[in-house]
């Protein structure tokens, strides 16, 4: 056989043996009435019967023996060896001891003890080592059912006969959150003072130490006093508690605080503000201080903040427009009325700015801001515009957008001075005129645009015209300043030709006198010779004249002298007749003359 497999067998054997001994040790301990308790558990002894002796029996109700009484015994056996306790006689049991972890409690209920009192549902604390000595916590008084104390973290040796032990975790309330508590044990609250909720009550280490809660009179139901962040170790049987976020006063804003607790306080407002009462801190009522932006730790169900703006609010009278606020939520568009009897509708924005210490005294008169914009500011307002809107028809009421802006920011802010509210402006928006009368202004407003559009496209042709116009000169441009070249060429040979003409002219007039006065001195000296010819001839043909016609003799001689000087005696035309139709040689020469052909035929004449 395998060597290792005989050595499993025999530390095999050796443990059964072992085990066999121990078994059959404690059995033989008990038979001699010895006990053994390990270190982790309690020893709870219940007596068989009593054989003599007064207490022999448990009285009525009872169910732990303080006194040696068959039953179960309030004293518990202590880890270690116990003598004297034989088997006929007592049952011994062990129970772990009850451990609680980090961060949790141990709700008790006892099951043996006195009555609870009257009024009350939680068993008073008594002196009893946290549970763990029954014979104390009933020779003291205890009493039967849910206790009031409850056992922090730990290990405890507990009578589980006597004691149930629920473990419970204990509250924890995080940061910027505050624990709301309600208890159940306590005075009852006064109704004859109207308080909703307990006072603070001193010593009870925030609701952990219950009985000193209740020996201090503290009021059963909701309590004025809040948990701050932490952990609490509170019977939960005891004080229920509701973890709540802490209250918040955002950046432009504060708080109104109204308290439904505290002591009745005077008015603080004086004479003049007769629209409510303002209390300082602590009392009942609106306080006259607010709370500046921050974290609060208020109880909200004994103490309501009304958030007042203090940046300017805008307030819209347009339908299905709001702020972030919301308070203009329920506020639509104004219908109004106008002079001429046309209904339409206008969209008017408010803007409104509440002091700081005013904001008390408009909490106190109309107990929020929603109150406010639905008793003052939208009545005033569309009052205000319905009325305006009466006064004029609509066009002059959309002529004169501008002044009745400015009128109603003057009336509004007069009128809302009065409830400690400041009108910083009154802003007139969409303007919905009635749509006959609207297609009727558009029509209107169309045909004078088209009138101004027709007028901007005559400029245009006009311009248009123009530039054509300077294009065209432009294009001619060369050719104008080549003619114009031409004509200045032109008129300059023309000058110079006239001064030319104007020169040989002069030249002819200059050697014409010349010649004139050659001619005259020569007809001068001729007409002297002449004159002595003539002188001469004349007395001759006076001689001979005597003897012919006078009237001939005439005629011979001017013939004679107009044949010496070359002149062409019959004409190509003869007016009034030929020569051979017997007309006179006068005649002829007289023709001659009207033809313009009696010509100079001298040779001077002729050069």
């Amino acid at each position: 056989m395998d060597l290792d497999l005989v050595r499993l067998i025999g530390w095999g054997a050796v443990g059964l043996l072992v085990l066999i001994v121990l078994v059959a040790y404690k059995k033989v301990l008990r038979l001699i009435g010895i006990f053994i308790v390990p270190e982790d558990s309690v020893g709870i002894v219940t007596k068989k019967f009593v054989l003599v002796g007064a207490n022999k029996t448990l009285p009525d109700g009872r169910i732990i023996a303080l006194k040696g009484e068959a039953g179960i015994q309030a004293d518990t056996l202590a880890p270690g060896l116990h003598w004297w306790l034989w088997p006929w006689q007592y049952a011994t049991t062990l129970q772990r001891f009850a451990v609680l972890p980090e961060g949790s409690i141990g709700i008790v209920e006892a099951r043996d003890g006195a009555p609870i009192g009257v009024g009350r549902v939680l068993g008073k604390r008594v002196s009893s080592d946290s549970f763990q000595n029954a014979r104390a916590f009933l020779s003291n008084g205890g009493e039967r059912g849910p206790q009031l104390a409850v056992i922090p973290p730990g290990s405890y040796r507990i009578n589980t006969a006597l004691f149930t032990i629920r473990p419970c975790p204990a509250i924890e309330i995080p940061a910027d959150r505050i624990g709301i508590v309600e208890t159940m044990e306590g005075v009852s609250l006064t109704t004859v003072s109207g308080d909703i909720a307990g006072p603070v009550i001193e010593g009870h280490n925030s609701f952990q130490d219950a009985q000193a809660f209740v020996d201090h009179r503290g009021s059963k139901g909701l309590q004025e006093e809040v948990l701050l962040p932490g952990r609490y170790f509170i019977n939960p049987k005891f004080a229920q508690v509701e973890v709540v976020d802490m209250t918040v006063v955002p950046i432009a804003q504060v708080g109104v605080v109204i308290s439904y607790v505290g002591s009745r306080g005077e008015d603080v407002t004086g004479a003049a503000f007769k629209h409510g009462n303002m209390v300082i801190k602590g009392q009942r009522g609106v306080w006259v201080e607010p709370l500046d932006p921050g974290k609060y730790p208020i109880n909200h169900r004994t103490t309501k903040i009304e958030l007042v703006p203090t940046a300017n609010v805008v307030l819209n009278w347009a339908t299905g427009k709001t702020e972030a606020h919301k308070l203009d939520e329920r506020l639509s568009s104004i219908t109004v009325r106008s002079q001429d009897g046309f209904t339409f509708n206008l969209d008017v924005s408010q803007i409104i700015h509440i002091p700081r210490n005013a904001a008390p005294k408009v909490i106190a008169r109309f107990g929020s801001m929603a109150n406010l914009v639905t008793q003052v500011l939208e009545p005033t307002i569309g009052n205000y515009f319905r009325n305006a809107a009466q006064k004029s028809d609509v066009i002059d009421f959309l002529k004169e957008r501008v002044n009745r802006q400015s009128e109603a920011r003057q009336a509004i802010t007069a009128a809302l001075t009065e409830y400690d509210v400041g009108a910083v402006d009154t802003l007139i928006g969409d303007i919905v005129p009635p749509e006959a009368l609207m297609k009727t202004l558009t029509d209107r407003k169309l045909a004078e645009q088209e009138r101004v559009t027709y007028a901007t496209q005559k400029q245009a042709q006009e311009v248009r015209k123009e530039l054509a116009q300077a294009q065209a000169q432009a294009d001619t441009q060369p050719s104008v300043v080549n003619a114009e070249r031409q004509v200045e060429i032109a008129t300059f040979d023309a000058q110079t030709r006239i001064r030319k003409a104007e020169g040989e002219a002069k030249s002819k007039q200059i050697n014409a006198e010349v010649d004139a006065r050659v001619l005259l001195m020569i007809g001068e000296a001729e007409g002297k010779k002449i004159t002595a010819v003539g002188s001469a001839e004349a007395e001759v043909l006076k001689r001979k004249g005597e003897a012919i016609n006078p009237g001939n003799y005439a005629t011979i001689e001017v013939a004679k002298a107009l044949a010496s000087s070359g002149v062409k005696l019959v004409p190509d035309i003869v007016a009034g007749g030929t020569a051979g139709n017997g007309g006179s040689l006068v005649d002829v020469l007289l023709a001659q003359l009207i033809t313009g052909k009696l010509v100079d035929r001298t040779p001077e004449a002729r050069k």
